[in-house]
């Protein structure tokens, strides 16, 4: 294929099938796509195999690409929970008459046309699909080379189910892989309404640059997590081991310990053993290097300037002591990609001032960083983490696949 000019024209088209739709075709439809990734779990395993073969298990990209049956069943419990969520669209957010009798509401309305351009992310796949039929917009899917054979298997469930409904299947496209075809993509101001990057910093970088077509940023996550010399030690490591060691490949895992240097030994001795049962490679600076080595932690390293703003993906993070509050507060800043920070403290005015102080999309106070996600917040499933201040900022949800638009009934009036 050398073009996509087809696809771009079909996805514009099926926008009228798209805006007829009831929310009760809507969930209905949903529930036959949940019900069809159970009835295929093993088919989808199979082809997801074909794409885990060609990769190197030690890719920290392998542990998103692989599906199991509990991620299928947890990807279709996903796809009813947005179906049950309410219809974003359609909603009166403001209601006046005029002095010249002009009656003037403000409604929400889809966005229409979505692209969504991501990596080796199969579960993108299924999550962007629910979103974007429950919010009424067509979904334009670009992923990786790399899930290619998982991500076709699931958009063929998918448009069988959307065909047996009755429904125009091009509400849901996959695009091509080829590198070629990226920039048609990008260009495509005339058919596509949004494009939302979700992905490495350098492919979010790589769009932002080159869009023709409105750019919404999921960005990288390098998330932090400070213990302050108030914190109760045995919470914080165990805040800090789940951070980093539950899922270390998602950008909402633990990339950076802050600890005070009143409770370092303290915290790193307690924290070493979480991080020794997985093998978590740290990056130290000289002072909790000393206080590791102490102990006996076997897989160390000196840290370099490189180490910290690093999005690790892996069981990698890096350690920095520091003399306070304010100088975590001036490392997160400097560090930080604004996805998720954390404070460990029983001071309250601590927690305070870490919580307004910080930018970022989601901050925490005595919880893992892990629970930024729609799905912990209770919004169903999500494109991806907002790290951007403009239209969407933090857990990119249901509720942000909307736009609005001006309805103004008159009786004559002219001006």
């Amino acid at each position: 294929m050398n073009s996509i000019k087809q696809q771009l024209v079909q996805a514009r088209q099926a926008k009228k099938a798209m805006n007829m739709l009831t929310l009760p075709q809507k969930k209905q439809l949903l529930q036959a796509i949940s019900a069809l990734l159970v009835d295929h779990q093993d088919a989808i395993i199979t082809e997801n195999k074909k794409d885990l073969d060609r990769m190197d298990p030690q890719d920290a990209k392998y542990d998103r690409l692989k599906l199991t049956r509990e991620r299928i069943q947890a990807l279709a419990d996903s796809v009813i929970d947005v179906a049950n969520l309410e219809d974003p669209t359609d909603k009166v957010l403001l209601q006046k008459t005029l002095e010249n009798g002009l009656q003037i509401e403000k409604r929400s309305v889809a966005l229409g046309v979505v692209g969504v351009i991501y990596e080796s992310r199969p579960n993108v796949t299924v999550d962007v699909v629910a979103l974007c039929i429950q919010s009424g917009n067509v979904c334009l899917l670009r992923g990786g080379s790399d899930a290619w054979f998982t991500n076709s298997y699931l958009v063929s469930l998918i448009r069988q189910a959307v065909e047996a409904a009755g429904i125009n299947p091009d509400i849901v496209q996959l695009l091509p892989t080829a590198r070629e075809l990226m920039g048609e993509l990008l260009a495509a101001k005339d058919y596509v309404d949004i494009l939302i990057p979700r992905g490495s910093q350098a492919l979010i970088d790589f769009v932002r640059e080159h869009a023709k077509v409105p750019v919404i940023e999921t960005g990288a996550g390098v998330c932090h997590t400070y213990v302050d010399e108030t914190a109760d030690l045995d919470k914080a490591a165990r805040i800090v081991a789940n951070a980093k060691i539950s899922r270390p490949s998602v950008c909402n895992a633990l990339d950076t310990v802050l600890v005070d240097q009143q409770v370092a030994g303290p915290l790193l001795a307690k924290l070493a053993p979480y991080l020794a049962e997985h093998q978590v490679e740290v990056y130290a600076d000289p002072q909790a290097f000393q206080q590791l080595e102490e102990v006996g932690y076997p897989h160390l390293q000196h840290a370099t300037a490189a180490d910290f703003g690093r999005e690790f993906l892996d069981l990698k993070c890096s350690v920095k002591v520091v003399g306070g509050l304010e100088e975590a507060l001036d490392h997160i800043a400097a560090y930080s990609s604004k996805h998720s920070e954390c404070i460990v403290s029983t001071d309250q005015a601590h927690i305070d001032t870490f919580l307004h102080a910080v930018d970022a999309a989601a901050v925490y106070a005595n919880a893992s960083t892990r629970f930024t996600d729609g799905g912990e917040f209770g919004l169903g499933a999500e494109i991806g983490i907002s790290t951007q201040k403009l239209h969407a900022r933090g857990p990119f949800a249901l509720e942000k696949l909307v736009t609005e638009k001006w309805v103004v009934r008159g009786d004559g009036q002219i001006r």
